[in-house]
């Protein structure tokens, strides 16, 4: 209950407003003065330190930390919110002890093994692997550049050769889009172009040919109606000479000599079609096969034979022409050999170590870069012997 003013105090109103404003400052002055005030950061920095060293008992007799220093004691924090926190921080300090050990696992890793790394941070060469070129679309304007100079082994047989970044076997022949030419239907050239792609195969990928069989699949997409030619393969198959050798169509090496360093095949080259002579479409095929080989009596050393080949080739119209409906007249051929003992004719390619010397007449001819794609092949005698700048 309210108790009422006596008589003889003067009311608010009756007091002056000058006096009124004096009091009222007054008042908030005295006010802001007795509030309690936040330390600042350096207090609390000193506060904090004096009581540790408090607890450990190293201040001198009669020093305490608290309000008798001037200084307001630091607020407490609830204790369950402390646990909470001590709990995070070693957590933390078991997640960084964790961390530590396996950045020091990943380090030892990546010194031993540089290309774990993604990229080629080290300037390694390895992450080539992980690059493959793209399709060859058109005739290259010059020779790849200059790889690393490495040795090529059971575990990395194109180390050091620019074949690294080419493709594998047949995902190497890429077939172009195909379209009508003149007469020729879109459906013509694409069959044209899908039997062009299995005699490659037949001829240089398929693993029997490669080991020294008999290229059954190659043959079977050529047309029976040229007697002459199959006549010819068929002598150099069953008794090669230097007249007939089959290794300038086939791809074949000695099973006794040497066997595949893995079961890649590096393949790079493009294929392009136009009208052709005989009513249908005629197709060139330029590819380059790089193939890894270690001898076959158990060294493990790794060397490589690269093999370019230009074949024309044309799928004929048999309403016009006396063909065989679905084969290929083969109308020329031609072939480099890089690094193959010369003036063998046994039908098969003998690439040659490093370790050891053949014993065939010395090279006589210039020297050649067996992966540059951009020269147009020379068609020469036959008789010369070059050399290759790199296999």
């Amino acid at each position: 209950m309210s108790e009422k003013p006596s008589d003889d105090q003067p009311s608010a109103s009756e007091i002056p407003d000058d006096v009124w404003e004096q009091f009222t400052r007054d008042t908030e002055r005295d006010i802001r003065s007795s509030a309690p005030k936040e330390p600042s950061a350096r207090a609390r920095m000193v506060t904090e330190r004096l009581r540790e060293q408090d607890a450990r008992g190293e201040l001198p007799p009669g020093w305490r930390t608290g309000p008798a220093m001037g200084v307001p004691p630091a607020r407490a924090k609830p204790r369950a919110w402390g646990k909470e926190m001590n709990g995070r921080a070693a957590r933390r300090r078991k997640l960084w002890a964790v961390l530590g050990v396996a950045v020091a696992v990943a380090v030892a890793l990546v010194a031993l093994k540089p290309s774990l790394l993604p990229g080629d941070p080290f300037g390694t060469g390895e992450s080539q692997a992980a690059s493959p070129l793209p399709a060859e679309s058109t005739a290259p304007t010059a020779a790849p550049g200059a790889s690393a100079p490495e040795t090529p082994t059971l575990d990395r047989p194109f180390a050091g050769s620019p074949a690294l970044r080419w493709a594998d076997g047949e995902s190497g022949i890429v077939l172009p889009e195909a379209k009508a030419v003149g007469a020729v239907s879109a459906d013509r050239v694409e069959e044209a172009l899908k039997l062009t792609k299995k005699l490659l195969v037949g001829a240089n990928l398929d693993p029997k040919t490669v080991r020294g069989a008999r290229p059954t699949a190659a043959l079977s997409v050529l047309d029976p109606k040229q007697p002459e030619l199959l006549d010819d393969l068929d002598t150099g198959l069953r008794s090669p000479s230097e007249k007939h050798d089959p290794v300038t169509l086939f791809s074949r090496f000695d099973p006794d000599e040497v066997r595949p360093a893995g079961d890649v095949i590096k393949t790079r080259g493009r294929m392009t079609f136009k009208k052709g002579t005989q009513g249908g479409v005629a197709v060139r095929a330029d590819y380059t096969f790089v193939y890894p080989v270690v001898r076959a009596d158990g060294p493990t050393e790794v060397t490589r034979t690269i093999v370019r080949r230009v074949i024309d080739v044309e799928l004929a119209d048999p309403r016009r022409y006396e063909v065989t409906p679905g084969r290929l007249l083969l109308m020329n051929y031609d072939q480099e050999i890089g690094n193959s003992s010369c003036f063998v004719n046994d039908g098969y390619l003998h690439p040659e170590f490093s370790s050891s010397r053949s014993a065939g007449p010395d090279p006589s001819g210039p020297a050649t870069d067996p992966y540059d794609r951009s020269r147009e092949l020379e068609h020469g005698d036959g008789g010369d012997c070059g050399t290759v700048t790199r296999t």
